[in-house]
């Protein structure tokens, strides 16, 4: 069992702090620039002519699902945007080619059902409101009765979580071109093993609703060998109040994922990695009572179900 999931830190919106926190390797700021057209050669010609389901996570506009939305046709690559929790527009990870454009959203898990939209721009510049909807999920909830202390954080354990969530924010809002041999988005299980919890899974303790799992978590032994489930880059690693030793990876447009609990990690930051490529070990590092693999994929600073990526 993760504590990581008591006080989730990826399901609130965080105000990043004037400096980087303390202690904590500074994140890699990937360009805050769109999607290249040119920088999708090697993805586009693996995907044109080749059936979606094989290359891109399903359809499954849910929250903490993944929408996928067609653009239509163009000359060149559209830009597109959702509203972050902030307000503040999102870019999405746009791909495809001339004949047909995809945009991917990321639904974050606190998404009320009902009709979401889309803001795209093609080369006229004109702005173009597209209208999807979300359709509710219901995931399992579990009800325990603990020791308070265990379900409160101390005042001096408070200041550094938040100073943590501060720093992650960071790495979350972290936009890229995709790396050159992204030609896929179906992901490979990082490590071996049972899975322990699935996505979504609520906890309430003494009562009190937590906030949802925000990825899966994987039983397997300490040491057991954790690999990118995507070829990516080392954006962020550190050793953190829930998650212990966490390695983040940018995988390129606005998709990342996360890796926690290690007892080992084996890269630093920027550091690029092919899928299948060794990062760390499993461990139980962290607010955990146990050995396991807590992994997480974001996608537009949403958490998203990791399922969803698993090749079929």
């Amino acid at each position: 069992m993760s504590w990581s999931r008591l006080v989730d830190p990826f399901a609130v919106p965080w105000v990043l702090p004037a400096a980087a926190a303390p202690n904590r390797r500074t994140v890699l700021r990937c360009g805050a620039g769109l999607l290249a057209m040119s920088a999708w050669g090697h993805a586009t010609s693996a995907t044109a002519g080749t059936d979606a389901s094989s290359v891109l996570p399903p359809m499954a506009p849910v929250p903490g699902g993944v929408a996928r939305l067609s653009l239509g046709p163009s000359a060149t690559r559209p830009t597109a945007f959702v509203a972050g929790s902030d307000g503040n527009p999102v870019p999405l990870l746009v791909l495809g080619d001339v004949i047909e454009w995809t945009a991917l959203v990321g639904i974050p898990l606190a998404a009320a059902p009902g009709e979401a939209t889309l803001d795209v721009r093609f080369d006229d510049g004109k702005p173009q409101t597209l209208r999807y909807t979300v359709r509710p999920k219901r995931y399992a909830e579990q009800h325990l009765k603990v020791a308070p202390k265990t379900v409160d954080l101390s005042p001096t354990d408070l200041v550094r979580f938040e100073r943590e969530r501060a720093h992650q924010q960071q790495v979350m809002a972290v936009f890229s071109e995709p790396l050159p041999d992204l030609n896929r988005l179906r992901m490979r299980v990082p490590t071996p093993g049972r899975r322990s919890s699935s996505f979504g899974l609520r906890r309430v303790f003494n009562g009190q609703a937590r906030s949802p799992h925000s990825g899966m978590d994987i039983a397997a032994p300490t040491g057991t060998p954790v690999v990118a489930p995507l070829p990516g880059r080392v954006i962020d690693t550190g050793d953190y109040f829930f998650n212990g030793q966490t390695v983040w990876l940018d995988h390129g447009g606005g998709l990342l994922s996360m890796v926690c609990h290690l007892s080992a990690i084996r890269v630093k930051l920027g550091d690029v990695l092919d899928a299948g490529e060794p990062l760390g070990a499993v461990g139980a590092t962290g607010r955990v009572t146990g050995p396991h693999l807590h992994w997480g994929v974001m996608l537009n600073r949403a958490m998203v179900d990791p399922a969803l990526f698993l090749a079929a």
